[in-house]
């Protein structure tokens, strides 16, 4: 940073009443308190032209006016790399997130996440690097696809948040099932709660789950195969893992997928241990058209219980298709579709034959 970034601003109403390092750190998140408290101290910020100490407290409408003679210190660090743009103006960016790529840097994945890829298209449009920095208002599986909104600013965070929070938005999803579903449409309306292995990370359906809140999703067939079904998913809730949960509820798992068998048969830890499947959580063993494999009840089933040839992608086959919701400054109604990724589309080409 070789010279301080002037900056001006107008104090918007849910943050009256708020001291002036809160204020400056909902517009500078890549700013601790710390550092904004330092630069106040320095006399390098105003309230309506007026030096400002960090006691002060801003109002509804005032002007605030800033100097930022440091750079950031809490930077995510940028990753250059490909980034499939739908949508973007000053507010937020609408992306699609390819399987494989962790939603924001957490574990093993540091550096290559969407946030960090994003952090590098944002510091190609700001003067010093650090000074937007991505927020992400929702999230998607590492190894599900499909489009995502992100925020550029504060406001746009807060507001975008608040309307996942009441359903505002609207998301559909497409997702390869295992077996042939009956219904043409339908909603699974189950409760989703922790795993009862205390250890696990891991949902289940089953009446013991723990903290087990309200989950419901609606779908409807597009297409079945002779061993298989591609719904769609609308769910209502946003319960971590749902879909997946849902339709391996259902006796449907979706396809590939690494820890949700049928009838809530967990194939594996997140450590990837075998878990024991309770007698009254196995699957059936009469004979169904719409099961495509069978276990049997004297046996434990596991991941190698599945024929190879149904591990038709390697990894479950669930993509974000369509994110539908009000711009959050300018209330336009919007919707975006991420096309099917090439992986899902080539296994649904093979089905069809």
């Amino acid at each position: 940073m070789s010279a301080p970034y002037f900056a001006e601003l107008i104090v918007e109403p849910f943050l009256s009443g708020k001291r002036i390092d809160t204020f400056l750190v909902k517009h500078f998140r890549n700013y601790s308190s710390f550092r904004l408290q330092r630069i106040v101290r320095a006399g390098e910020v105003r309230i309506n032209d007026v030096v400002c100490d960090n006691d002060s407290r801003v109002y509804r409408d005032q002007r605030v006016s800033v100097r930022l003679i440091e750079p950031p210190d809490r930077l995510l660090p940028p990753t250059p790399g490909p980034l499939h743009i739908l949508y973007e103006d000053p507010w937020l960016l609408v992306v699609v997130k390819p399987s494989g790529q962790i939603a924001h840097p957490a574990g093993d994945y540091k550096t290559d996440s969407l946030a960090n890829v994003v952090q590098h298209h944002l510091d190609q449009q700001t003067r010093w690097r650090g000074l937007l920095r991505p927020g992400i208002v929702h999230r998607l599986d590492r190894l599900t696809s499909g489009v995502m909104v992100v925020s550029k600013e504060h406001l746009s965070h807060a507001l975008l948040t608040e309307a996942f929070m009441r359903r505002q938005v609207h998301k559909t999803y497409v997702a390869l099932v295992i077996g042939v579903v009956e219904a043409d449409s339908g909603t699974i309306d189950k409760p989703i709660g922790e795993s009862l292995d205390p250890e696990s990370c891991l949902v289940t359906t089953h009446p013991d789950a723990r903290d087990a809140r309200s989950a419901i999703t609606h779908f409807r067939v597009i297409e079945r195969f002779a061993r298989h079904t591609l719904v769609e998913a609308k769910p209502i809730t946003g319960r971590h893992h749902q879909i997946r949960v849902h339709f391996a509820d259902l006796g449907h798992p979706v396809v590939d997928d690494e820890f949700y068998g049928p009838y809530g048969w967990i194939k594996k830890a997140p450590d990837g241990t075998p878990v024991p499947v309770p007698a009254d959580r196995r699957p059936p063993t009469a004979d169904r058209r719409d099961t495509v494999f069978l276990v049997d009840e004297s046996e434990e089933p596991t991941a190698q219980s599945i024929p190879p040839e149904l591990l038709l992608i390697g990894r479950h086959a669930l993509h974000a298709h369509r994110l539908e919701f009000r711009h959050p400054i300018t209330w336009e109604p919007l919707a975006f579709e991420a096309p099917l990724t090439d992986d899902i589309a080539r296994v649904i080409e093979r089905l069809r034959e």
